[in-house]
């Protein structure tokens, strides 16, 4: 990454929280696109990898308390998003989460120092898990026993460097999206048809699928899956705007047949009333020649 994008991925970190997220976001998917570029087979280079620690200005706490701040006084049923980034986890477990998040759809851990998923809890909704930075080597097989319905899990950035790790991952038949972006396992010949092949429920890989194509931002599919839920009312007022415009256009089409009629029988009177005129002017021809007729018989007799 040039210095130049370096320096500001750096100020967007320091500024304030959430340019600390957004600076990551944005270091992520230049870095991921480097490898995408080069083939996705060499490992990475000094150049190419961005330091993801968070900055010293964002003192980081620890896990249990995080979660305590997050809930903001609200029960852990009530949450569908937790985002624990940057805080401490204990001896590299999880810890402070528990099977009360019922409700929860979108985890995020990242750079908390996991080196084990032994401690998670069971989270039968959750869609979406971040673990990208921490030192995860093993323990994936917790994943599907507590999380089966993952459709995306980030696991850039850690320990993995085994096809083995990774096999553990085939008991979640609805992951969709799996990112090992900067871990090992990358390096290994054939990485990506290795793992499309082990993992066949997998579509995307680091961002992009079999043929190179590269998946659509997590938002935008939000919106959509918003859109689909919400298809019901917008089909119906669909169906009532088609029927409007339906009758609207046969009103114009009623309309302009009569209109059309209107003239129509315009025309035919102004027809009738020239035939008429005609008619009455060769009537009137007629009595005149016979009155000049009537004259010339006259003069006969005379």
């Amino acid at each position: 990454m040039c210095p130049a994008v370096q320096s500001a991925v750096a100020q967007a970190c320091t500024s304030n929280p959430v340019g600390w997220r957004a600076g990551l976001a944005v270091s992520w998917r230049i870095s991921r696109r480097t490898v995408a570029n080069r083939g996705r087979q060499a490992p990475l280079r000094p150049r190419d990898a961005v330091s993801l620690s968070p900055p010293h200005s964002c003192p980081s706490m620890d896990m249990k308390k995080r979660i305590t701040l997050e809930l903001r006084n609200r029960n852990p049923a009530e949450i569908a998003e937790l985002v624990l980034d940057n805080s401490r986890s204990a001896d590299g477990e999880v810890d402070g989460l528990t099977d009360e998040f019922t409700e929860l759809e979108f985890l995020s851990m990242v750079n908390v120092g996991l080196t084990s998923l032994a401690k998670l809890p069971s989270l039968p909704k959750l869609r979406k898990l971040e673990l990208s930075d921490n030192n995860l080597s093993g323990s994936l097989e917790m994943l599907s026993e507590k999380c089966p319905n993952l459709t995306y899990l980030n696991l850039s950035g850690n320990k993995i460097k085994e096809l083995s790790t990774v096999e553990a991952l085939q008991h979640l038949k609805s992951l969709q999206s799996l990112d090992l972006f900067n871990c090992e396992i990358t390096s290994l010949e054939e990485y990506r048809e290795s793992v499309f092949e082990l993992l066949p429920q997998v579509t995307y890989l680091d961002g992009f699928d079999q043929e190179d194509n590269e998946a659509p931002d997590s938002e935008a599919e939000d919106e959509d899956e918003d859109g689909e839920d919400g298809a019901g009312p917008t089909g119906a007022y669909d169906e009532e705007e088609d029927e409007d415009e339906d009758g609207s256009e046969s009103a114009e089409a009623g309309l302009g047949f009569q209109v059309n009629r209107t003239n129509q029988d315009d025309d035919e009177e102004d027809y009738a009333e020239e035939e008429d005129d005609d008619a009455a002017g060769a009537q009137g021809q007629k009595r005149k020649r016979e009155v000049d007729d009537e004259g010339e018989e006259d003069d006969d007799d005379v």
